[in-house]
Order: structure tokens, then sequence, then C-alpha cells
């Protein structure tokens, strides 16, 4: 007579289990996302009470949910602002926000930018399915030219918005892009990026084989898979290539990796020294014109 062994997933224990399944369509990258994070988590021992994660609206808004843990759902395109309040509020708490390409890159963008000017530590995880998913297919700032949505019945004639491109110029400390093809570089750079004091951003490009995928022959998540391996270039690889040769090709890799003075930190030093006098309040006068804009 055989013996049943039961095997316990070790990331059963960060999940709401109530709450099993998912909203989450077949085949959705989100639930390859959302392991990536809990291994990162569990991978670093940490606690996750001191843990909060923020999201926004869309599909990846929903990922939080899942999670057995101090969580905000926040407005559109708001989640990166509510993140930086909880984060000046009590430094000591680590962020993590779940948004997706069109919460971040489009109505949110300039809380986005903001806070990668700031450094400010809070760990963003950008889900980016190519289209405004949860809405019906619209064309979202990350939609590839030529692809077809629900609003660009002819294929989308704009450009593909490079938000890692973006976050980087603005002073982020870490930006890293990859795909649901990577797990293993997924958790590699969420450990990373918890590690690091400063704004982290990591892109995953991540099939949506209901909206974005049945709209451009793809409607098998393996389908969109392979053509992520397909589109996609390695970072290395790309800094050794004539540009018609990247064309059309989607870069992967960590593009930013540097430490700079971090928001909370410096927000904390301030209200120390004010209490303490040894900063006081000071009258404006023309000085300020001897300003250095560098750090």
């Amino acid at each position: 007579m055989s013996e049943t062994i039961a095997v316990i997933n070790p990331l059963r224990k960060y999940l709401r289990e109530d709450r099993l399944p998912t909203v989450f369509c077949a085949g959705c990258g989100n639930g390859i996302i959302l392991n990536c994070a809990l291994q990162a988590i569990d991978k670093l021992g940490m606690n996750i009470d001191d843990i909060v994660f923020v999201s926004g609206i869309g599909c990846s808004g929903r990922i939080p949910g899942y999670i057995d843990a101090d969580s905000l759902h926040t407005t559109h395109g708001r989640a990166v602002a509510f993140a930086t309040g909880i984060k000046l509020f009590n430094p000591d708490l680590e962020l993590i926000v779940f948004t997706g390409d069109g919460d971040s890159g489009a109505i949110g963008l300039s809380h986005l930018v903001h806070a990668a000017r700031r450094n400010i530590d809070i760990n963003v995880i950008s889900v980016n399915n190519l289209v405004y998913a949860l809405t019906g297919s619209q064309t979202s700032p990350t939609t590839p030219v030529g692809a077809y949505t629900y609003t660009s019945p002819y294929g989308s004639f704009e450009g593909f918005f490079d938000l890692c491109e973006l976050v980087a110029s603005a002073g982020a400390s870490y930006v890293a892009r990859w795909s649901t093809v990577q797990p293993q570089k997924i958790i590699d750079s969420i450990i990373k990026g918890i590690q690091k004091r400063g704004f982290f951003y990591i892109e995953v490009i991540s099939q949506c084989p209901t909206q974005f995928g049945r709209k451009n022959e793809m409607p098998d998540p393996k389908q969109l898979m392979d053509w992520f391996k397909e589109r996609t270039l390695k970072l290395e690889r790309a800094k050794n290539l004539p540009q018609r040769e990247k064309a059309g090709k989607l870069i992967i890799g960590e593009f930013v990796d540097r430490d700079r003075p971090e928001l909370s930190n410096e927000y904390r030093k301030l209200i120390e020294g004010v209490q303490r006098g040894t900063i006081k309040l000071k009258k404006p006068h023309l000085d300020w014109l001897e300003l250095s804009f560098r750090e």
C-alpha cells in the first residue's frame, strides 16, 4: 500500500488562501510575478509584517490582495504617491508597489518620475502586459508599434514608451527589465532592490493572452512567451550591435545600479537636526544663486 506524501508549498504561508483561486485569466503572467516576489521575500527571510504592499488600478492591482500582509489598493496612478507617504511616515517599513504599464506610464507617470528623482526607498514592480487589459484592450503607452488593440484596429502607430530609460534618467538607484520567461532574473533583481537603499524599478514584460494575445493571433500564453524570447535582446549583446540590428527589439537586463542619497533618510536627518537645533530656519537671501545643482 503506497503512502500519500503531502507536499506543502513553502510560499503558502504568505497567501490569503480564502481568496484563492485568483481572478486572473488563465495564462496571465501576474501569477508568475507574485510567485517571484514571494520567493524573493522568503529567500531574504523577511518578516511579512514589516512590508506594506501597494497597488493601483489594473490587473496587476489585484496582486497584493492575495498576500497575507498589510496592503493598499489605491486609486488609478496613485500607488507610488501612497507609498511615498507611508515611507516618509515610517521609514523602517519596506514598501513594495505592484503597478502596470498604464497605471504608472500614463495617469501615474508624474508620481513615478518624481519618486525616482527623489530616490525614495520604494520597490516598484511594473507589470507590463503591453495593453490596457482590465478595461478591454485599449492601446497603452507601451503597446508595440503595429500591435492590434481595441483602439488600434489597424495597428498601433505610436512609439513604445521606454519606462526603464525614463526612470533611469530621472535618478533611480536601480533599474532593470525582464520578462516572465526569466523568473530567476526577476527574483534576483527583487532581492537586490529590497537590499538596496533607494528607488528600485523593475519592469516585467508579462503575457496577456486574453486581451493582447487574442487580438494579435497569440491566444496561447506559450505563444506570447515564445514571442518575448524572439523580441527581447540582452543588454550585454545589445551594446555591441548597430542600431539597425536592435530595431524592433526590447532590451532586457540591469540598466542602473548606483548609490545616491535616499529621500526618507535625508528627511529623517532634517527632522532630527531641527529638533536638536543644529539646523535652523534661515531668512532667504541672494546666496541661493550660488547653490549647485549637483550632489
